[in-house]
C-alpha cells in the first residue's frame, strides 16, 4: 500500500456513516490482530471478528494491516521479550530465520503472551486515537458535524438517523 492509498483510506474510514465508537473499535480490533504473529491469517481473522462482532469491516482490516514489514520484527522482538519477563524467563537470543511458522513455535509461549499485552496497549491507544481523529474530521462538515454530534448524545448509528431523515 502507498501513501496515495493509504491517505484515500483514512478518509474513507474517517468519513464513514457509522458511530465514531463503532468505527474506533473496529480499528482497535484490526491493530490487536496486527500485532499476533499469526501472519498470513490477519486479514482474514480481521474479517471473522468484523462479523462475530458486528463491526465495519474496512476499519478492522484495515487496523490488522499495522504491523508492515519495518514494524515486524521489532514488534516481534518487543512482543517475545516482554512475553518471556511475564513468564519469569531469562529472555534468550532472539534469531529469526524466516517469519514462518516452525521458526517461531520454539518462542511460541512467550509470544503469544507477549503479543497479547502489546496488541492490548497498541488497541486502547488506536481506539482513542481514531475516535478522536474522526471526531475531528466530522466537525469540519458542518452536516457531518450535526450527524455526529446526535449520534453521540442518542448512540445512534449514523445510518439510521439518514435513512429516517430521507424516509417520510
Amino acid at each position: 500500500m502507498n501513501k496515495t492509498q493509504l491517505k484515500e483510506r483514512m478518509l474513507a474510514i474517517l468519513s464513514l456513516d457509522s458511530h465514531p465508537s463503532n468505527i474506533a473499535a473496529g480499528f482497535a480490533v484490526g491493530v490487536f490482530i496486527g500485532c499476533t504473529p499469526l501472519f498470513g491469517i490477519h486479514t482474514a481473522l480481521a474479517i471473522a471478528m468484523a462479523f462475530i462482532f458486528r463491526l465495519n469491516k474496512l476499519t478492522t482490516i484495515t487496523g490488522s494491516w499495522v504491523n508492515t514489514p519495518f514494524t515486524v520484527l521489532p514488534i516481534l522482538t518487543a512482543s517475545y521479550r516482554l512475553g518471556e519477563w511475564v513468564l519469569g524467563r531469562e529472555p534468550q537470543p532472539v534469531t529469526f530465520s524466516s517469519l514462518e511458522w516452525h521458526h517461531l513455535k520454539e518462542y511460541a509461549a512467550a509470544l503469544f503472551i507477549g503479543s497479547s499485552l502489546v496488541g492490548l496497549v497498541a488497541a486502547l491507544i488506536s481506539y482513542a486515537l481514531c475516535y478522536w481523529l474522526v471526531i475531528r474530521f466530522r466537525r469540519k462538515d458542518p452536516g457531518l458535524a450535526e450527524l455526529t454530534n446526535e449520534s453521540l448524545l442518542t448512540g445512534e448509528d449514523l445510518e439510521q438517523k439518514q435513512q429516517a431523515r430521507h424516509d417520510p
